[in-house]
């Protein structure tokens, strides 16, 4: 056990405290951090055995309110309303919710463990002592989307390369429990998070960094003298650095506006398509505009069917992929997954079984649930490709 008094105490009658617990003070109050991996049977137990033996006022958990209410009811997934998640332009936060969610089902699979089982063991502990509990973390989705706004574009696109490459493969890295134990110690910590730090500048100050501030503050706001505070091993490092040193969770909570690099992509692409067209309208004789506008449509309209194709969505959805993407106002990618959505509406079953069909591509790619999102990604993947190619196609005309 490491103790840190971050103000002067008379020491208690706590008893002895195990591996990767820490005792932190604030006047006559007591802050217990218990480490953990989300994927270990060890950690489930330590929680359970910390929390019977320490009694607290209340168990802090390393969780927002959507991941709290995902453990406390499995079913919610079945309130999903798909049409204003797409509306509200949160699919692809929920899509990498989802990829993120798919590696850690697999690693717990292969160490028979269902993924955030310390969490449900707290909470089950805390209601059978009629202990209360506090969610003491950032909204996954405000942490993803600060990620995507804030850090360095080529940081996002290494993460989200190596997470595809694991989530198409359906494999996740063989890692035995031991040697996720050994993950815990703070020495390891030190030197994976240097290395974190170093291949994805930008993204460990959103994922980590920031967070440590944040739950920091949260556990330290939590009711009573006694907590119990349940985080993943990396965060005690950093909560114990900023412990007592209140963050603006304000501040920490605001969604920067989206990287400049990302809004003049979306808007000069179909800019100079629109000046393009209009140019050959007012210099090209009629047959030239005819053939220029039906290349122009033939190469956006089927690139972006391709992607609807290989989401092996439903014919009519392809067929609006290709009428949506020559039309360069339009978000072809929504327009196609709401069309999905209402066409192959998402069953009870879909819902039921996200949780291991999310673990492989076939299964993302079978479930009605995840294949809205899959055809909508896609298909506004396909739309940019196409969008791109006929857009050199449009300039080959106007020379």
């Amino acid at each position: 056990m490491t103790e840190t008094e971050i103000t002067s105490s008379e020491p208690t009658d706590a008893p002895q405290l195990p591996e990767n617990v820490d005792l932190l003070r604030v006047g006559n109050r007591e802050f217990y951090l218990v480490g953990t991996a989300h994927v270990s049977k060890s950690s489930a137990d330590l929680v359970e055995r910390v929390i019977e033996d320490l009694r607290p006022d209340c168990v802090a958990l390393e969780l927002c309110r959507s991941r709290a209410e995902a453990l406390r009811d499995p079913s919610r997934w079945r309130e999903t309303d798909l049409f204003q998640v797409i509306r509200s332009g949160k699919a692809y936060v929920l899509m990498a919710q989802l990829i993120l969610a798919s590696y850690q089902k697999r690693l717990a699979d292969e160490l028979d463990i269902k993924p955030g089982e310390e969490m449900r063991r707290a909470l089950s502990v805390a209601a059978k002592l009629q202990i209360p509990t506090t969610d003491v973390d950032r909204d996954v989705k405000v942490t993803l989307r600060r990620a995507w706004a804030k850090a360095k574009l080529i940081a996002l696109l290494r993460l989200l390369y190596t997470g595809l490459v694991s989530f198409v493969e359906g494999t996740a890295a063989k890692i035995s429990e031991r040697e996720i134990e050994d993950l815990k110690k703070s020495s390891e910590l030190a030197r994976i998070m240097e290395q974190f730090g170093k291949t994805f500048p930008g993204v460990k100050e959103i994922l980590i960094d920031e967070r440590d501030r944040y739950l920091a503050t949260k556990i330290l706001d939590s009711p009573g003298d006694r907590i119990v505070a349940v985080v993943g091993a990396a965060h005690v490092p950093g909560i114990k650095l900023f412990f007592g040193q209140r963050a603006d969770l304000a501040e920490l909570e605001v969604v920067p506006p989206a990287p400049i690099a990302f809004k003049i992509l979306l808007y000069a692409i179909p800019l100079a398509i629109v000046s393009m067209l209009l140019y050959g309208f007012a210099t090209l004789n009629a047959p030239a505009t005819a053939e220029m506008l039906g290349k122009w449509v033939l190469v956006s309209g089927s690139i972006a069917s391709l992607g609807a194709i290989i989401a092996t969505a439903h014919p009519l959805t392809v067929l609006s992929a290709f009428i949506c993407a020559p039309l360069v106002v339009v978000r072809a990618g929504w327009v196609c997954g709401l069309i999905e959505a209402f066409l192959r509406k998402p069953r009870v079953a879909d819902f039921e079984t996200i949780g291991d069909d999310v673990t492989t591509f076939r299964g993302f790619r079978a479930n009605r649930v995840t294949k809205v999102l899959l055809v909508m990604a896609l298909s506004n993947l396909g739309a940019l490709i196409g969008r791109i190619a006929g857009g050199a196609f449009l300039a080959t005309f106007l020379r």
